[in-house]
């Protein structure tokens, strides 16, 4: 099994600026292709916010192109997302997503981190 640990989270201000990263396990036999950042806030369905492939083609959710960043590590198994100019209504959960090649072949989803935007 790739298991996706999340860090960063948190509670900002509005304006303000927060850094979230996931990571796969280590391992051999597998590799992590496609990764993406979800979200879901209270009462809503979870949505694609932004979605990086292995060669760093990035695409956005039009409510958060402009002011947030989805890249890679380079070891590739790593991706972040880099929110700035936080809104109140980007408080939710944030999920990281991986899509696995080789042994462990599938889709995996990292524990979720709360990210509150509240002044």
């Amino acid at each position: 099994q790739v298991q996706l640990v999340e860090s960063g989270g948190g509670l900002v201000q509005p304006g303000g600026s927060l850094r979230a990263s996931c990571a796969a396990s280590s391992g051999n036999g597998f590799s992590v292709d496609n990764m993406a950042w979800y979200r879901q806030a209270p009462g809503n369905q979870r949505e694609l916010i932004a979605s990086i492939t292995v060669g760093g083609s990035a695409r956005y959710a039009d409510s958060v192109k402009g002011r947030f960043t989805i890249s890679r590590g380079n070891h590739l198994n790593t991706v972040y997302l880099q929110m700035n100019s936080l809104k109140q209504e980007d408080t939710a959960i944030y999920y990281c997503h991986a899509q696995v090649s080789g042994d462990y072949a599938g889709v995996y989803w990292g524990q979720g981190i709360q990210v509150t935007v509240s002044p």
